[in-house]
Formats: structure tokens, C-alpha cells, sequence
């Protein structure tokens, strides 16, 4: 299963309302933080809402580990 690696990289300042709401449902709440989440469309559309205060790295995880 392949999961992402998001990390906010500038400050939500100055942003709109909406962008800011998206921000937090990413789970980021300051510059430097990161989530990991799914692959999922869903995600997707969110990270693709803020491409500009984010970036995104593939994370490969294997199915063995819990």
C-alpha cells in the first residue's frame, strides 16, 4: 500500500478561508510539519487544492509491518 508524505512549506497567512480549512484536514498545522496519508482520490484533490504550501513524497510501506 502506498501512502504520502505531506509537509507544509509556507504559512497559511494570507490564504483563504477554505484553503486554510483544507490545510487542517491535511493534519498541518505549522511550516515544517508533515503527515502521512493515504493514497486515495480524495487526498489527492485536497493536496492539488494547495499545491503551493505543500509538498508531496511517495512512502512505500510493507504490508508485513503493524
Amino acid at each position: 500500500m502506498a501512502d504520502l508524505l505531506v509537509t507544509q512549506i509556507k504559512s497559511t497567512i494570507g490564504c483563504k478561508p477554505k484553503q486554510r480549512g483544507t490545510m487542517r484536514a491535511l493534519g498541518l498545522r505549522g511550516i515544517g510539519q508533515s503527515n502521512t496519508l493515504p493514497d486515495r482520490p480524495e487526498i489527492l484533490g485536497m493536496i492539488a487544492r494547495v499545491p503551493h504550501l505543500v509538498t508531496v513524497k511517495p512512502v512505500t510501506t510493507e504490508e508485513g509491518e503493524a
